[in-house]
């Protein structure tokens, strides 16, 4: 077994503290990882606290993980001791219904199991995530990461990344295409270095104005603030395509007025229940609304693939594990541009502290 130190929640009103515990040995095809980074997802937040009630105690949250390869089981092959790699935001699959065989793991017929509050296909033992020293992944999961990369940079990839990558390549995003990213935060500012990078026309659709000057910065070509009545009406039926990610609930008839004909607005960010809105804003313009969640093992290295040739990478904070309860407080205020990500060399330190 590997012996593992991480950073852990007891409760859902207890801060995070260290916590240890072992990983298993090697299966055949497992891959062995000491972390170098992990980002700091919202939905971390949301397990810790228990929003969803769901979260397995202790729960040791982390899935944009990045770090160099320590051992590998006898029969891997895609992975060496002293590679870069990567795990994101599942670990395992049932690997042989229509959207596996696919590619599709995130829609997993039987359940993909995520990085953290899983449960282990074999065992039935939950999963535990990236705030840790280490993780065991088996290879069919893990990810190649590019060399020369800032791997800080490179974490909120394997989530943010490919959450906002996967709708723009399944609608076709590309030149030409007018699209528009609702909300400026982690998976906002992915989304409009992304669908620049893939030559579309982007325009940042916002609440607040201040945030004119770091949209341009990102890469977007225009400006639409959603509270700006007269300026939403001369964007009605503009765009092709509308990512939307907000995450909270919300009314999304706004957004469904600027999509043109055969258009779509596609929901990355809001998992509770939407305000409800009247079927003819979608059957009169033949619109589509829809959603997306992550993305695919082979989809998520095109993604890395992609961002590594076109230099597109995450804005973050890198912060030391001890300041994670304070990167909570901000999280939740919506004060982080536009990731925090754990330098994990500062670990042992931390939990030391503590």
């Amino acid at each position: 077994m590997f012996q593992c130190i991480g950073f852990a929640a007891a409760d859902a009103a207890t801060p995070m503290a260290p916590f240890s515990f072992t990983r298993r040995d090697l299966r055949p095809r497992d891959v062995a990882i000491d972390i170098a980074f992990c980002g700091v997802c919202h939905s971390d937040l949301h397990y810790v606290r228990n929003d969803w009630g769901r979260t397995v105690y202790p729960c040791v949250p982390g899935h944009e993980i990045v770090g160099r390869v320590s051992a590998v089981g006898a029969e891997v092959s895609r992975f060496k001791a002293g590679d870069l790699a990567a795990v994101g935001c599942l670990v395992d699959s049932c690997r042989d219904c229509s959207s596996c065989r696919a590619g599709l793991e995130q829609y997993c017929n039987a359940r993909m199991v995520t990085t953290y509050n899983g449960k282990d296909r074999e065992t039935g033992e939950p999963t535990l995530g990236g705030y840790s020293d280490r993780i065991v992944v088996t290879e069919d999961f893990v990810l190649r990461v590019p060399e020369g990369l800032d791997l800080a940079r490179v974490a909120p990839l394997l989530c943010a990344g490919i959450t906002t990558y996967s709708p723009l390549r399944h609608w076709k995003v590309g030149p030409g295409r007018k699209v528009g990213i609702v909300g400026l935060g982690g998976l906002g500012h992915m989304g409009v270095k992304l669908a620049a990078a893939m030559g579309a026309e982007v325009t940042m659709i916002t609440t607040s104005s201040e945030k004119e000057r770091d949209a341009a910065a990102l890469g977007a070509h225009k400006f639409l603030l959603s509270t700006d009545a007269d300026a939403m009406a001369k964007r009605a039926e503009y765009f092709d395509f509308v990512l939307n990610t907000i995450p909270v609930s919300h009314d999304v008839a706004p957004y469904m007025a600027l999509v043109k004909l055969d258009g779509a607005q596609v929901l990355v960010g809001a998992l509770d229940p939407l305000k409800p809105f009247p079927g003819s804003a979608l059957a009169y313009r033949r619109k589509t609304l829809a959603g997306s969640i992550i993305g695919g093992l082979p989809e998520t290295q095109e993604l890395l693939d992609f961002c590594a040739a076109r230099g597109v990478l995450a804005d973050c904070e890198t912060i030391p594990m001890g300041e994670i309860e304070g990167a909570y407080a901000r999280l939740a205020k919506g004060d982080v541009k536009y990731r925090f990500v754990i330098d994990m060399a500062s670990l042992k330190g931390a939990a030391a502290a503590a």
